[in-house]
């Protein structure tokens, strides 16, 4: 019955989804992100409202398609926000729903939210601590110089989910309270679980202005770890996105005159056909020292799903910054079909990117891709990504652990990528980010250090310590949830299968043996020195790997997240872990 039950539903949720758009003729299918917000800028306000903090919750993923609004719905809105004091913090109810009630919040016990912090760690916003990376990390001046200063790596920043929505503590903010929990926001996303599975890695409320601290804090992480800017998703052009959006440009600046934030107006989302309107409120951010000017001076401006707008459209917007602003535009438009519209906008280009698929397979496009794009004579930024899942969507892409990361990566640095944008820093309803999180840590933007090296530096880092990473989800993917939950994921089409692994990705100096625990199971092997990955099958209970060289026990990584046959929610983003810290 409980097979029959599951197939049922994912049959159901197929003929009731709209098939996926396709990318080009021959490729994956483009994964982008929210849904239509066309006409919705008063539901977005009073969702936005309510995202905010960390807490004791679980999850991870990645992967992405044209966002539909369901991806952003209940994340962001023009409208207030929640109000520090936990107990009033609510989203604002849209138009004929139901006023959220200010009275207790139910209890975070199902969902991600029942997987608690098994580590109680918090972000304390310091750098990276001595020893976490296998390598010596270069300098940010080493990185942003000569030949390495030219290949520049972006994270996407999503506004609707900074590190604290309410400066509440962890254990009963907005996001433990109302996105990782089945119930939370009146029971709105009881369909799907939660609207999460992961949440920023807690932080501690701040006195004063804590959303400006907050925002600084993200941009000290981002450029510990090698990144040179955020490309700042322009979800709309007032209310709480919007002020996020300014308050983010200040912040940038404060930390570091060198960190450079790329406007990228989000065409999936903004509620303007007049190109006046858009070019006044890239005007308005542009008077920010921190966005990023190419070093003659022209603005970059790089649309997300840039084709929902003519050639003609865009050229109009690009005259009026000249005309009435006095601000030259460097364009670099983002595509969902890059295939299909790249010749059309390749006069008012200086260069192109994608949002990419989110699956270790199919990646071998993307040398087509920068190829084109090259013999156009324009740059091109790479998309790279770790993984897709998204409950209130119902798809999700196999990420392979951390193979998606490294596949993406490793085609930025081999195809000749001009620039990267890592998809994304912290759209929590996609699974995709890179930021520190509640159930990966720092694992992937670790990770994605090494890379970052190589990419700018031409050289891969020299590995001078023993780093352990362990990945795995925390239920096999055919689990059929026991709850409530009536919407589940189906595998996205062009997707790797289904796997269930866990991996061990060790950096080591040397050869030696690695010992694992996965459940009751426990084992042995050889790993040389360099760069391995060890799969393991996926069993009940929690997983460690510890080196042991001559005897002697050295580094160990434990993913402290059980693994269940049964499950209440359904999960299926990866979560990771790495010996180098301890969160």
């Amino acid at each position: 019955m409980t097979a029959d039950r599951r197939t049922d539903r994912r049959a159901q949720h197929r003929a009731g989804r709209s098939t996926p758009r396709k990318g080009r003729a021959g490729g994956p299918v483009s994964h982008r992100r929210r849904p239509a917000f066309r006409g919705r800028r008063p539901l977005l306000a009073a969702l936005l409202s309510g995202f905010f903090l960390v807490g004791v919750c679980a999850a991870t993923g990645i992967a992405w398609d044209p966002r539909d609004a369901a991806s952003v719905q209940g994340a962001s809105a023009p409208g207030g926000e929640p109000q520090a004091a936990p107990a009033t913090a609510g989203a604002t109810a849209a138009p004929g729903e139901a006023t959220p009630s200010p009275a207790e919040p139910p209890a975070p016990t199902k969902g991600a939210a029942a997987k608690g912090n098994p580590t109680g760690t918090l972000d304390s916003g310091a750098e990276r601590p001595t020893g976490a990376l296998p390598f010596d990390m270069p300098q940010p001046a080493a990185l942003r110089s000569g030949a390495a200063g030219k290949k520049l790596v972006f994270a996407h920043y999503f506004t609707p989910y900074p590190l604290s929505l309410d400066n509440a503590a962890a254990d009963r903010d907005y996001y433990t309270r109302n996105y990782l929990n089945p119930d939370g926001e009146s029971g709105k996303h009881g369909r799907y679980g939660g609207l999460l599975r992961d949440r920023p890695l807690p932080v501690t409320p701040k006195s004063g202005d804590w959303e400006y601290a907050n925002l600084q804090q993200e941009v000290r992480t981002a450029r510990a770890a090698g990144i040179d800017g955020f490309t700042l998703d322009l979800l709309s052009l007032s209310g709480k996105n919007w002020d996020r959006c300014n308050l983010l440009m200040a912040a940038a600046r404060s930390v570091d005159p060198a960190f450079k934030i790329m406007l990228m107006p989000d065409m999936t989302s903004l509620n303007t056909d007049d190109p006046a309107v858009l070019a006044e409120a890239i005007a308005t951010l542009a008077d920010a020292s921190a966005a990023h000017r190419l070093p003659d001076g022209r603005l970059v401006v790089s649309p997300f799903k840039a084709e929902e707008k003519s050639v003609a459209w865009w050229t109009e917007v690009i005259a009026l910054l000249k005309s009435k602003h006095g601000i030259r535009t460097a364009f670099v438009p983002l595509f969902l079909d890059f295939g299909a519209h790249s010749g059309e906008f390749a006069p008012i280009s200086h260069g192109f990117s994608e949002w990419g698929s989110r699956s270790y397979v199919g990646q071998e496009s993307s040398t087509r891709d920068v190829r084109r794009a090259h013999d156009m004579g324009k740059i091109w930024m790479q998309p790279v990504s770790v993984q897709d899942a998204r409950p209130n969507q119902g798809i999700y892409d196999e990420a392979g652990n951390t193979a998606t990361l490294r596949s993406t990566w490793t085609h930025a640095i081999e195809d000749g990528a001009d620039w990267v944008q890592l998809t994304t820093w912290n759209d929590y309803s996609e699974g995709s980010q890179f930021a520190p999180s509640l159930h990966n840590g720092h694992a992937y933007l670790d990770l994605t250090s090494y890379y970052l090296t190589k990419f700018k530096t031409g050289s891969w880092p020299e590995i001078v310590r023993d780093t352990l990473y362990l990945s795995a989800r925390t239920q096999f993917a055919d689990a059929d949830p026991t709850g409530d939950q009536s919407l589940v994921m189906s595998l996205r089409k062009g997707s790797a299968p289904p796997r269930d692994k866990v991996e061990v990705l060790s950096f080591l100096t040397g050869a030696g043996a690695v010992r694992t625990t996965v459940g009751t199971a426990q084992g042995s092997y050889e790993a040389p020195a360099g760069i391995h990955s060890q799969l393991l099958p996926l069993k009940a209970g929690t997983s460690s790997a510890q080196i042991v060289r001559d005897g002697k026990a050295g580094v160990k990584v434990d993913l402290p997240y059980r693994v269940d046959h049964k499950v209440e929610v359904q999960d299926l983003q990866y979560y990771a872990a790495t010996s180098g810290r301890d969160a």
